[in-house]
């Protein structure tokens, strides 16, 4: 059995998943929080089915739950190693391979997934710049990691990694180039673990090779993001130097015109942290309706709030708009797939993000939008001359994938 553990650690939290790689199931999942907090708090989930070896187990799945002081990363790996030992599965019997860590920036210097080393640690650590809410936390997850397997290999996998592919024209910003050069200043996407998954299952979903397809993938959670992929290669995204740019967000703002930013300097004394916090923090659909869940925002069209329907008319508009300029990018689109929280399960945002590209021979089947799955499943009409996705992503799994093709 090859077994891969993946971490993705952030600067008070850490989530993992360990994988069967040979039946691709979780076997069991976690979460330790509150990491440096008076009380830190863990939760491990094991998966019965998959620890046993088949769906015939009939034992339910389970989670276990502590509290307890947790004052650093290597504490909180102490506390995952215990969940492992008291609840199973055996890490004994389940001896992971290979440890698959998230780290959201590599910059231009990481395309691949890539075996740590303590110059890779320095790399990811200086990275810390362009990312310096994400990159410092996995690093300290990647050295707790590293003290708890030291005789197993490492791998990180970089969100930046599948966009590496964009061409100039499509990651440069027209500012000063030898500004830009000295201040590594160019468009350089996230989500790259998600939309390489679903851009390769739905071609695998279609059985048609990928290198022939042109895809639009909509990645819609909290955080959302749009890439158009031609052959299988990222060649525009939304989000930019930082994962603010581009689509409405929850609380991220996505494209705003910069000058909006000297204008709140110089009108209403804002800081740099104010203006940071205020379109990472307070903007996107938490700024203009008060709540940044889909489902309320939905619920509040329904009920015919005018701020729900203000954000929510927004928010398709930045859609539709990337649709329409990825169409162009691409020259049409065989493929659009929606995926994550709210691509998969919000039926109105998918229809209303395609509404206006008729012209381009996108028919959703509204039957089919509106029924729920679990699995990929399509959503436009028989006779829609772009097929239309619902793709279940799993960054786990595909970093787990990546993590095998290096560590073997």
């Amino acid at each position: 059995m090859s077994v891969v553990l993946v971490v993705n650690s952030g600067s008070s939290s850490f989530k993992y998943q360990l994988i069967d790689m040979n039946a691709e199931a979780v076997l069991a999942s976690g979460l330790v929080e509150r990491i440096g907090q008076a009380v830190g708090e863990s939760a491990h989930t094991v998966f019965f089915a998959a620890a046993e070896g088949g769906a015939s187990v009939t034992a339910a799945d389970a989670t276990y739950r502590r509290e307890l002081p947790i004052p650093d990363h290597t504490a909180g790996f102490r506390v995952m190693l215990d969940a492992f030992a008291q609840h199973g599965p055996s890490l004994d019997d389940r001896a992971p391979v290979a440890v698959g860590h998230r780290v959201v920036h590599g910059g231009a210097r990481f395309f691949e997934p890539t075996l740590i080393t303590p110059l890779v640690e320095i790399n990811i650590d200086e990275l810390s710049v362009l990312a310096p809410l994400h990159n410092p936390g996995a690093l300290q997850g990647i050295k707790a990691a590293r003290a708890a397997f030291p005789e197993l290999p490492h791998v990180a996998i970089f969100d930046t990694a599948f966009h590496q592919t964009l061409p100039p024209a499509a990651y440069t910003y027209a500012i000063d180039r030898d500004l830009a050069e000295t201040h590594r200043i160019r468009r350089y996407g996230f989500h790259g673990t998600s939309h390489k998954f679903v851009s390769e299952a739905a071609a695998a979903f279609l059985g048609r090779p990928l290198a022939d397809l042109r895809q639009i993938v909509f990645h819609l959670g909290n955080g959302a993001s749009v890439t158009a992929i031609d052959g299988g290669r990222s060649v525009d995204t939304s989000m930019g130097l930082t994962p603010l740019q581009g689509l409405v967000m929850g609380t991220r703002s996505g494209d705003i015109d910069p000058a909006v930013l000297f204008h709140l300097a110089r009108r209403a004394d804002m800081s740099f942290d104010d203006l940071d916090a205020l379109l990472n923090k307070r903007s996107g659909l938490l700024g203009l309706a008060g709540v940044s869940d889909m489902r309320d925002i939905t619920a509040g069209v329904e009920r015919g709030d005018a701020a729900a329907t203000l954000a929510f008319e927004v928010y398709l508009h930045r859609l539709r708009s990337y649709a329409g300029a990825y169409l162009a990018v691409l020259g049409g689109a065989d493929v659009i797939s929606f995926t994550a929280g709210v691509g998969e399960n919000a039926p109105a945002v998918r229809a209303g993000a395609l509404a206006t590209l008729g012209f381009a021979g996108i028919e959703i089947d509204p039957e089919r939008n509106a029924a729920r799955g679990r699995g990929i499943r399509v959503i436009s009409t028989d006779a829609s001359s772009v097929t239309v996705l619902v793709v279940p992503t799993d960054e786990e799994l595909e970093i787990a994938r990546q993590t095998l093709s290096v560590a073997r």
